[in-house]
């Protein structure tokens, strides 16, 4: 009875390995995930060996009972691999054939009499890639992704069900009867069904919060520049500034606004005026250092804030103004004028991102007036962002260049 029962579990597990393996292929297809093919295609020849290898026991022969262990020790692999490419790394095509090979030149060269230690060598084989598997999702845990934990525990338990009679040896096992008839087969069973399931549900957990992460991120990023937009922008500042405000430290917000810019859509097509927003959102982030922030706000209005004083931020505005004119940009109408006028504004610990970017606006205004093509820093912060808005509703009719001008991708 107990074999039988223990026969008809493994045909449920494999039933089941299966079927998820196959859903997995499917929505590895549909949403061109290659990670999710490689788990699919892991469980569906795992199942198919488990299948076989249940339901025909010797009668396959040596030759074919050998090849189809070895399919399996390659499905190992296989889930090995997913988690690798799952992270953006290459498979590792030696590692996925060793354990088969492994397999093989054990069963070969060892006395056929020596169940047990086929048995031994075998679990071994599947606890490494477990350990292996496990080992991958831990290595690339990130702070945004704490929750992975099951995914690293999955494999660790499946090993340590594997090796646990192993370990234990003799006080595990009643009689000599031999592992098939043990009550560790039963166990195995069980273990492969729940292992089969969990490990497909943190599966798509793990693609499930990387589609979610990616959403995010396009949803604050611009994709003419790379850089964030201003949503992200906003977002990022309201972290920093928060930090900032901790330790009381000032903050600095520069605008930037290439001058001139519907001239060169106008001259030389959409697609040039696209090509100067990239050049110079590479100016900026090639001037700027790690910790400080950058993004595109408008059509050709960048920001920037820096966690530093005033006057540190104008030198920093100064060199980016410096690097964009000496771009050298050359088309085939001749060379095209690289300028871009900045307003720099700084503030005190906690001071708000809406006030600063108030008082950077103000002197960008006045960088425009006074001839573009240079740097201005903001004399004092407004005294509310009403009065602000007030102020900026009187200049109606005086021109701000074109600071509200879309191109094409905008």
């Amino acid at each position: 009875m107990m074999s039988l029962d223990s026969i008809t579990l493994y045909l449920v597990a494999t039933m089941v390995a299966a079927l998820l393996g196959a859903m997995m292929v499917f929505f590895g297809r549909q949403e061109n995930s290659p990670a999710l093919k490689w788990w699919g295609t892991a469980y569906l020849l795992g199942a198919a060996s488990v299948a076989l290898w249940t339901a025909t026991g010797d009668k396959l022969g040596p030759h074919l009972y050998l090849a189809l262990n070895a399919v399996g020790f390659v499905a190992c692999g296989m889930v090995w691999n997913a988690a690798r490419v799952f992270h953006g790394r290459k498979p590792n095509w030696p590692g996925l054939v060793l354990g088969a090979l492994a397999w093989i030149a054990t069963v070969t060269l060892l006395d056929p009499a020596a169940s047990m230690l086929r048995m031994i060598i075998g679990a071994g084989i599947v606890s490494v890639y477990a350990a292996l598997t496990a080992s991958e999702l831990w290595v690339e845990r990130r702070k945004s992704l704490q929750r992975r934990w099951p995914a690293f525990v999955a494999p660790v338990m499946h090993g340590c069900v594997l090796m646990l009679p192993i370990l234990l040896g003799g006080f595990l096992r009643p009689n000599d009867a031999g592992f098939s008839h043990s009550v560790w087969v039963t166990v195995f069973a069980v273990e492969l069904v729940l292992y089969a399931v969990g490990t497909v549900f943190v599966i798509f957990m793990l693609v499930s919060e990387r589609t979610v992460t990616a959403h995010r991120t396009a949803a604050s990023t611009d994709p003419l520049t790379g850089m964030l937009n201003r949503r992200g922008f906003s977002e990022a500042c309201a972290r920093m500034i928060e930090r900032e405000a901790k330790g009381g430290r000032p903050v600095t917000v520069m605008i930037f606004d290439i001058d001139h810019f519907k001239s060169i859509n106008d001259r030389f097509g959409h697609p040039a005026g696209d090509e100067m927003l990239k050049l110079f959102s590479t100016v900026v982030v090639n001037n700027l250092r790690l910790s400080d922030l950058s993004g595109r706000i408008g059509g050709e209005e960048f920001a920037a804030l820096l966690p530093c004083a005033l006057e540190e931020g104008v030198l920093v505005a100064e060199r980016v103004r410096e690097a964009f004119e000496t771009s050298g940009v050359v088309v085939d109408e001749g060379p095209v004028d690289t300028t871009v006028s900045i307003g720099v504004a700084g503030g005190p610990a906690g001071t708000e991102l809406e006030v600063l970017l108030a008082s950077a606006d103000t002197a960008l205004y006045q960088a425009k007036r006074g001839g573009r093509n240079r740097v201005e820093a903001a004399e004092e912060l407004p005294l509310s962002l009403e009065n602000w808005r007030r102020q900026s509703a009187a200049r109606i009719g005086v021109p701000k260049a074109e600071s509200k001008t879309q191109p094409a991708t905008a």
